[in-house]
């Protein structure tokens, strides 16, 4: 299987000073990402209020995808870059997610980023992550039925955490979850009216111009988020 790792790093700004670096850093990380080594796959991405999509901007809460080649790599990275040292010094919490893909369909911005580097362990935590470009004559009718599509999140004892980011507000967004276990995932697929009648409509209308569905197996995690280790909870 491949050694590639996925990293997702989540970092939370308090000031308003801090806040207008991270909105600042979503241009100028651009150039230093590009020369980091053993880094095949990356996107900077701002946050949506709540938990899940969400079309008004959290100023607090940004993210970073990677991937990478190998687990050394992406220490490497951020034990030793000049770039994490920076968002680490302007961050109230910065948390760091290793992952090993377990399955992916689709793409991103016309890409396959994850290749298969696990299986699936049914007992331990599992990571998801979707990402969609939204066609622009349904907007309107995809953000109106998001509210009742996550209603099932709400009191969800499997679900550790989730957040909806994304590259370009409104039109292109992404949903990270983190699980406890296999079994968590597929009530909430399976069993949750919401979210089956929220499928049915996006393979009826056609509401995405691009999407992917990636699922992983996360083994390491640095830092806290919201005050704890979230592959802890």
């Amino acid at each position: 299987m491949s050694q590639q790792v996925t990293t997702i790093s989540f970092f939370k700004f308090a000031s308003l000073s801090n806040k207008a670096w991270g909105f600042k850093m979503m241009q100028f990380a651009h150039k230093p990402m590009s020369k980091i080594e053993g880094l095949s796959f990356y996107r900077l991405m701002g946050s949506g209020k709540g938990r899940g999509f969400n079309p008004l901007p959290d100023w607090s809460v940004y993210c970073l995808l990677q991937v990478w080649a190998s687990e050394s790599d992406a220490e490497t990275f951020f034990s030793s870059s000049d770039l994490i040292k920076q968002y680490s010094d302007h961050t109230e919490e910065l948390f760091t997610l290793y992952m090993k893909n377990i399955s992916a369909g689709g793409t991103w911005v016309g890409k396959k980023p994850f290749e298969k580097g696990a299986d699936l362990d049914p007992n331990l935590p599992i990571a998801v992550i979707t990402r969609a470009t939204i066609k622009l004559n349904w907007l309107y009718r995809f953000w109106k039925y998001v509210p009742t599509s996550e209603e099932a999140l709400d009191g969800n004892e499997g679900l550790i955490y989730t957040k909806g980011v994304g590259e370009v507000p409104i039109v292109q967004m992404a949903t990270f979850s983190l699980w406890k276990d296999f079994d968590s995932v597929k009530r909430f697929a399976y069993n949750s009216k919401q979210h089956k009648e929220a499928i049915r409509r996006t393979r009826k209308n056609e509401w995405y111009k691009e999407e992917l569905f990636a699922r992983f197996q996360p083994y390491k995690s640095t830092g806290t988020w919201l005050g704890s280790d979230l592959l802890e909870s």
